[in-house]
């Protein structure tokens, strides 16, 4: 059985090169494409791709957030993103969206085709450039929280605000949930920052999602 795969990049000659590159191989089968994030929600609804060939410079929405939303409807159809970035924000970023694959356009076409086909398969594909930052990422974790400087640290009150803040809240929802005033959260949430050595809301993410405070 054919892979059904699905493209996605806001450059006509892009996915023109794709089909060309892509279509000649007996396991895909290319059917359909779209320029634009909403041109791609509506197309995984109608043809329900496998796989789904994602840029991640998309003019309407990046392709982070139409992954996620992708994901989000469709669990089932893998992404692959496929793209000019290759550096960790977008990386980490497009991994906790769902991705199940990140090549990227200087990757040679052995690369791409392998990506798509372990992607189709149920498994995670990344290039290996990229994923030694993952690695790097973990061991990095790895030695600050054996040097104490991780959950340990944190009060019970800070743990509760570090939860919410990795589900996504604001500061003004976190207030109305724990019954304490936004400026009091603000406080926690840098101290949470601070005593982590945490820099981002990604990173923040990535951190709770690893201690098991929340579930990818």
């Amino acid at each position: 059985m054919k892979i059904r795969l699905m493209l996605v990049d806001d450059h006509q000659v892009v996915r023109s090169g794709l089909r060309m590159l892509l279509g000649g191989e007996s396991d895909v089968e290319i059917v359909g494409e779209a320029g634009t994030a909403a041109e791609a929600l509506e197309a995984v609804q109608k043809l329900k791709p496998q796989v789904v060939l994602m840029d991640i410079g998309l003019p309407d929405m990046s392709g982070i957030d139409a992954t996620r939303a992708i994901k989000r409807s469709h669990p089932e159809v893998a992404v692959v993103a496929l793209t000019i970035h290759e550096d960790e924000e977008y990386f980490f970023k497009m991994l906790e969206a769902g991705a199940g694959g990140y090549v990227p356009k200087r990757a040679a076409p052995e690369e791409l085709l392998t990506a798509i086909r372990t992607a189709a398969a149920g498994e995670v594909y990344l290039y290996p450039s990229l994923a030694k930052l993952l690695v790097r990422d973990y061991l990095a974790q790895e030695h600050s929280s054996e040097a104490g400087t991780k959950l340990d640290g944190l009060t019970d009150r800070e743990q509760e605000v570090l939860r919410y803040l990795a589900e996504g809240s604001d500061n003004d929802e976190i207030a109305a949930a724990l019954v304490i005033s936004a400026k009091t959260v603000a406080r926690h949430r840098e101290n949470i920052m601070r005593k982590l050595g945490l820099h981002s809301r990604a990173e923040l993410v990535r951190y709770a999602i690893r201690k098991g405070i929340i579930k990818p």
